[in-house]
């Protein structure tokens, strides 16, 4: 075999890196920056690469493609989700594309459990009232929150991430679980979207962007929503119109949100931060060292096994 190049846009977990590097004649290049590369850096540091292992922040697009060479083989995706990547693209220039799908679902499910503790038992405000000296006793109607038994969980896509988000809610914490998705799962009540918004106490969205998706949520559906309602993002920050979320939180038309994800990351809509009503993470669902460095070990292997000649398991492409 020729020396092969692979490029790696920012620095992952060991794990996968040494995975490659351990390989006869590939030559390994990560990224210097801590940062997302601009594009023209992204541009010039492609060319001539048989590999790429990119992140969700990085914009692979056609242009990126011809700018690395017809010798680029493949371009793993150090996600779940390849909305960042130009798949027609890279299908019409047989270049294929992968993703780390699986060895994240725990985690993401537990960061979004989390977050629904921490929004309906209202601790982040409980953390900062503490902190600020204002706890001088106990008192009856201090920062009450609300209780998860026997309310209704509504889960807006019923993939791997969604399953177990229902799983643990309904037998650890005794919830009854309502789902929206094209495709049917027989433990749980499948109902539309619409019925979903209405019914449900709280409502963790687990969908895929895609242009069917994008600001899926918005002001009619937040209207539609209960009062009393939390909602729970850890999918794609444009799933949900977040200039709207805005207006409903301070409007008070529903409880309260918790974020993991937002629409023009990393910036915030004007006025989301402000707001108390609501939890942000910065994009970490997935961020636990087991979980982080078995996606650098995944995707590491997709390259491998494509500059081999061998079909990668997570191939995404056409």
């Amino acid at each position: 075999m020729q020396n092969k190049k692979i490029f790696i846009t920012r620095r992952i977990p060991n794990a996968g890196i040494k995975l490659l590097e351990k390989q006869k004649n590939f030559q390994v290049e990560i990224s210097p920056h801590n940062r997302v590369l601009k594009p023209k850096e992204l541009l010039e540091k492609v060319k001539g690469v048989d590999a790429m292992l990119c992140l969700l922040t990085d914009k692979i697009d056609g242009k990126v493609m011809d700018s690395a060479g017809k010798q680029l083989k493949i371009i793993a995706n150090y996600a779940v989700g390849y909305n960042n990547i130009d798949i027609e693209a890279a299908s019409g220039r047989n270049i294929m594309v992968t993703n780390t799908p699986g060895v994240l679902t725990d985690t993401v499910a537990e960061h979004a459990i989390g977050l629904i503790l921490a929004i309906a038992q209202r601790i982040p405000e409980a953390d900062k009232f503490t902190r600020a000296g204002k706890y001088k006793a106990w008192e009856p109607m201090l920062l009450l929150g609300t209780d998860l038994k026997e309310k209704i969980l509504g889960i807006i896509g019923m993939g791997r991430i969604g399953q177990r988000v229902s799983e643990i809610m309904s037998r650890g914490f005794g919830m009854n679980i309502v789902y929206s998705d094209k495709f049917k799962n027989s433990k749980y009540k499948k109902v539309s979207l619409k019925k979903l918004l209405k019914i449900s106490d709280v409502i963790s969205v687990h969908v895929p962007l895609i242009p069917e998706t994008h600001h899926l949520i918005g002001k009619s559906e937040l209207k539609s929503m209960k009062p009393s309602a939390y909602l729970i993002n850890t999918s794609r920050g444009p799933v949900i119109n977040e200039k709207a979320l805005v207006r409903a939180l301070k409007k008070k038309q529903i409880k309260g949100a918790a974020l993991d994800v937002f629409e023009k990351e990393p910036k915030l809509a004007p006025g989301l931060a402000k707001l108390d009503n609501i939890i942000l993470t910065p994009h970490i669902a997935s961020a636990s060292i087991e979980t982080r460095e078995k996606m650098s070990i995944m995707a590491s292997k997709n390259i491998i096994d494509a500059l081999f000649g061998k079909k990668p398991k997570n191939l995404v492409s056409k």
